[in-house]
C-alpha cells in the first residue's frame, strides 16, 4: 500500500528532507507551501499563506485524505492549531516537528523526555517566544489529533544540506577561504546533533511503526567532536586552511559569543552545553535512529552549498551567525 503524506512547509531544510525521503520510499507527496521557494519535483504542490485570511483553502477540500501530516512551525501556534483541526478528521497521524527548547531552563544533563517542560504560548497568541511558540504547537497538535495520534519530535542541533540558519554553512565558507581559523577549543569537545536526512529517516520509519508521544532527536551525546567537525570541513573543501586551536577562556575573554559568533560550539562545563549536547536519545535511538559519520554531514552540506550558485539561504526570524574577521585575527593575533 502507497503512503501518503501531507508536508506542511517542504520547500526548505527539514521540510525539504522529510519530502525526498519519502519521495525516495515510493509515497504519495502532496506539499502545501507559501511558493516563495520550489518545492522538489515529484510532489503534488498547493499554495497557501497560514498567516493570511482563508489560507488554509487549498486544504478545505474534505476528499483529500493522508496517512501523516508533518509541521515544522516554529511562530505563533495558532498555525499549528488552525491547520490541525481543519485536518483531524481526514489524517491519520500528526507529527510535529518540535525542539529540545521545550524544556525548562536549566536543562540537567542527560535530561529524558519526561523533564519539566515550559509552559506553552497560548494557540490564540501571537509568537512569544521560540521555547513556549514551540511547547504551544505541541499542545495544539495533541489538541486536535489527541495523544495516540500525535508524535512530537523534539530535535537537538540540526545539521546537512539546505540549513537555512547558517551553523555549518557559516564553518565552511569560513575554512574555504584559508588561512589561520580560530578554532574554539578542545578539540575533543563533544557535540550532539542530528542530519537532518537521519532525521527524516527516524520519522518516515516513526510513521509507518505508528510511533506516537515525545522523542528527543539527535545523536547520541559525543557522536563527534569540535575537531572531527573542523577537520571534516577543511577535507571537504580542500582549503589551505590552518586550524588554530585557542583555549575557550581565551575565546570568552575576546567577548565571543558561543553559538552565535562561533557557530555550533559551546564551552565545557556550561549549562548551555549541559542543555545542548547532553540530552537522552536513548529513545530514538532503540526505535530506528541511525546517524551518519560526520563526514557524510560535512560532505553533503558543502556539496549542496556548491550547488547553489549563490549564497546559501538563511532565514530572516533567526539571528545571522558567524565571527567579524576582525575579532578573528585580533585573538589570533595576526
Amino acid at each position: 500500500m502507497t503512503r501518503r503524506l501531507l508536508m506542511l512547509g517542504g520547500a526548505e531544510f527539514v521540510g525539504r528532507a522529510v519530502v525526498e525521503a519519502a519521495l525516495a520510499r515510493g509515497w504519495e507527496v502532496t506539499v502545501f507551501h507559501r511558493g516563495l521557494h520550489e518545492p522538489p519535483s515529484g510532489v503534488r504542490s498547493l499554495q497557501g499563506d497560514r498567516t493570511a485570511p482563508d489560507g488554509l483553502a487549498a486544504l478545505a477540500d474534505g476528499t483529500d485524505t493522508w496517512d501523516a501530516v508533518v509541521d515544522t512551525w516554529s511562530a505563533a501556534p495558532r498555525a499549528v492549531r488552525e491547520a490541525a483541526r481543519l485536518l483531524a478528521g481526514r489524517v491519520s497521524r500528526h507529527v510535529y516537528v518540535s525542539s529540545c527548547s521545550v524544556y525548562a531552563w536549566p536543562r540537567p544533563a542527560g535530561y529524558t523526555e519526561d523533564a519539566p517542560l515550559v509552559e506553552g504560548a497560548s494557540a490564540g497568541a501571537h509568537a512569544t517566544d521560540y521555547a513556549r511558540d514551540k511547547r504551544g504547537g505541541e499542545l495544539a497538535a495533541v489538541e486536535a489529533f489527541g495523544p495516540e495520534r500525535s508524535l512530537l519530535v523534539r530535535c537537538g542541533l540540526i545539521l546537512g544540506p539546505y540549513e537555512n540558519i547558517g551553523r555549518l554553512p557559516w564553518w565552511l565558507n569560513r575554512i574555504a577561504a584559508g588561512g589561520p581559523v580560530l578554532a574554539p577549543g578542545p578539540r575533543d569537545l563533544p557535540l550532539q546533533y542530528v542530519d537532518v536526512r537521519d532525521l527524516a529517516q527516524w520519522t518516515l520509519g516513526a510513521v509507518e511503526a505508528e510511533l506516537h508521544g515525545a522523542y528527543n532527536l539527535a545523536g547520541p551525546p559525543g557522536h563527534s567532536t569540535m575537531g572531527a567537525l573542523l577537520d571534516a570541513c577543511v577535507e571537504a573543501t580542500g582549503a589551505r586552511a590552518e586550524l588554530r586551536w585557542t583555549d575557550p577562556e581565551v575565546v570568552l575573554g575576546a567577548g565571543i559569543e558561543p553559538w552565535t559568533q562561533l557557530p555550533v560550539w559551546v564551552p565545557a562545563g556550561s549549562d548551555l552545553h549541559a542543555a545542548v549536547y547532553s540530552g537522552d536519545v536513548s529513545r530514538a535511538v532503540r526505535t530506528g535512529l541511525r546517524c551518519r559519520p560526520v563526514q557524510e554531514t560535512v560532505a553533503g552540506t558543502w556539496s549542496w552549498l556548491g550547488s547553489l550558485g549563490g549564497p546559501a539561504p538563511r532565514r530572516a526570524d533567526r539571528p545571522a551567525v558567524g565571527l567579524d574577521p576582525a575579532v578573528e585575527a585580533k585573538v589570533l593575533g595576526i
